[in-house]
C-alpha cells in the first residue's frame, strides 16, 4: 500500500483505498490528483515525496468526498501546495461537514461525523484551465457526485475518479454511490468511448482499454433501477424501499450504509420517477412509491 506505480512517462498514481494521482512536472516539481482518505494518507504521501526530493506544488481534486480530499489539509500544512477543486465540490472542501450533511439530510448525528465522511478543511481555490499545468485537461465527469472531473495528462493517461468501480466490488455490494443517475449514465457512455493510452480510475485498476469496465458499471445501474421498480410493485414508502434492497443484496445497514446507499436509492427514485417508470403517492401522511 502506498506503493508508487508508474503509469507512462511522468504519470504515476500511489496505490492506496482510493488511487491518488501524481504527475512529475519540470525538475523536482510534482502535482497530485487528490490526496487520500485522511492525514495518516498524507503523511505517508509526503514521505514518499521526500524520498525522492519532490516539491509538491499543487493538489487537484476530483471531487470532495472525504476519501479523495483527507490529506489536503496536512500536506497543503507541509508544503504549502496550492488546492484546487471544481464548482461545487469546493465548497464541500472548505466546509467538510456539508458531505454527511448532504447524505442524512440534516445534521448528522455523531456516528456520521467521521473522517470516513467528514474530512479536515482546507484551503480550496477554484478549478479554472488556467491554473492546470502545461499539457494537462480536465474532463466534466458529473454523476457520482455534484461537478466531480478527471484529468488527461500530457502522457495521454486519464484519471477516472469515482466514475467506475471494478467488478469485485459491484459484485459483492451490487450498489455504488451515485448522486444523479442520469447524469452517471451520460457520463459512464462517454467514457466508454474514451480513448487514451492508459485510465486510471480510483477504484478499480488501471486498464488500457476502459470501455468493457464502464459497461459492466451501466448494466450494475440498470440492474438497480430494475430492482427499485420491482420492488416497488406494490406501493412502499423510502425506508421500505431501502430495507428490501439491503435485505436483497445482503447488506448490513448501519448508519454509513445508510446515508451512503439511503442516499444513493433516493437518487434512484427522482430519477425512476422523472422518467415516467415510478410514481409517487401520500397517502395518510406518508409517500409511497409504486410503479406506474
Amino acid at each position: 500500500m502506498y506503493e508508487l506505480i508508474q503509469v507512462s512517462g511522468r504519470s504515476c498514481y500511489i496505490q492506496s483505498p482510493a488511487k491518488i494521482g501524481l504527475v512529475k512536472l519540470e525538475g523536482q516539481d510534482v502535482c497530485l490528483i487528490d490526496s487520500g482518505n485522511d492525514k495518516d494518507a498524507g503523511r505517508k504521501v509526503r514521505q514518499l515525496l521526500d524520498a525522492n526530493g519532490w516539491r509538491l506544488t499543487a493538489i487537484y481534486n476530483t471531487h470532495s468526498n472525504a476519501d479523495h480530499i483527507g490529506g489536503n489539509k496536512y500536506l497543503q500544512g507541509q508544503t504549502g501546495c496550492r488546492i484546487y477543486t471544481p464548482g461545487i465540490e469546493r465548497a464541500f472542501t472548505c466546509r467538510p461537514i456539508l458531505e454527511p450533511s448532504f447524505l442524512y439530510g440534516g445534521y448528522p448525528c455523531r456516528e456520521l461525523r467521521h473522517k470516513f465522511l467528514m474530512a479536515q478543511e482546507s484551503d480550496a481555490l477554484e478549478l479554472t484551465p488556467e491554473c492546470l499545468p502545461e499539457g494537462f485537461s480536465v474532463l466534466p465527469l458529473p454523476g457520482h457526485f455534484f461537478d466531480m472531473v478527471g484529468f488527461r495528462t500530457p502522457d495521454d493517461v486519464v484519471y477516472l475518479a469515482d466514475c467506475l468501480t471494478s467488478r469485485e466490488t459491484l459484485d459483492k455490494y451490487q450498489i455504488s454511490f451515485l448522486y444523479d443517475a442520469a447524469a452517471y449514465l451520460d457520463t459512464l457512455e462517454k467514457v466508454k468511448r474514451l480513448q487514451a493510452k492508459w485510465f486510471v480510475p480510483a477504484h478499480a485498476e488501471a486498464l488500457e482499454d476502459i470501455s468493457e469496465l464502464a459497461q459492466y458499471n451501466i448494466d450494475k445501474v440498470l440492474e438497480t433501477a430494475d430492482r427499485i421498480v420491482e420492488a416497488c410493485r406494490e406501493p412502499r414508502s423510502f425506508e421500505a424501499v431501502l430495507q428490501k434492497l439491503f435485505t436483497d443484496c445482503g447488506l448490513t445497514m448501519n448508519f454509513e450504509q445508510y446515508v451512503l446507499v439511503g442516499s444513493t436509492v433516493r437518487s434512484y427514485l427522482a430519477w425512476l420517477k422523472d422518467s415516467g417508470r415510478l410514481d409517487a403517492q401520500f397517502e395518510q401522511n406518508m409517500l409511497l412509491w409504486r410503479q406506474v
